[in-house]
């Protein structure tokens, strides 16, 4: 009879090996950082005038200015970088709704289709995030 040695190393040399593993790493941190990066950024407007990218039509429905709803948009946007971090198998669902919204948000804008067609593209890699963790990231044993 065999016993189970249970190991002490997060992840062994079999599983990097892996290239599912290595996709879903790959994936699980741009998930985590990106949000997370451009969520602070919403306070700080460095990589652009991020309220340009609000519709006219949301702005309306949202209570104070444009940037206003960014700051809430940024907390948002960092929460969802978290949740991939912690829970990516639902974190990165949650990215992909948030990212959907984004999407629908960007269509009721001229001129920003490019974007709203790079988003649909992260979307898809936060979908199949979802899908690798089911593999790669089980569910927690308490």
């Amino acid at each position: 009879m065999t016993t189970h040695q249970p190991t002490t190393r997060l992840v062994d040399r079999e599983a990097l090996s892996d290239p599912g593993y290595q996709a879903f790493l790959l994936l699980r941190t741009v998930f985590t950082v990106a949000p997370i990066l451009f969520g602070l950024d919403k306070f700080a407007n460095l990589l652009t005038d991020w309220p340009q990218y609000l519709a006219p039509w949301i702005n309306d429905i949202v209570p104070g200015s444009g940037q206003d709803a960014m700051y809430l948009i940024g907390v948002i946007e960092i929460v969802a970088g978290v949740a991939v971090a912690l829970i990516p198998r639902y974190g990165a669902l949650i990215v992909a709704a948030w990212l959907a919204g984004i999407i629908v948000n960007l269509l009721t804008i001229p001129d920003f289709y490019d974007v709203a067609l790079r988003d649909f593209g992260l979307l898809v890699g936060a979908v199949a995030l979802s899908r690798l963790a089911a593999k790669y990231a089980p569910a927690r044993q308490s």
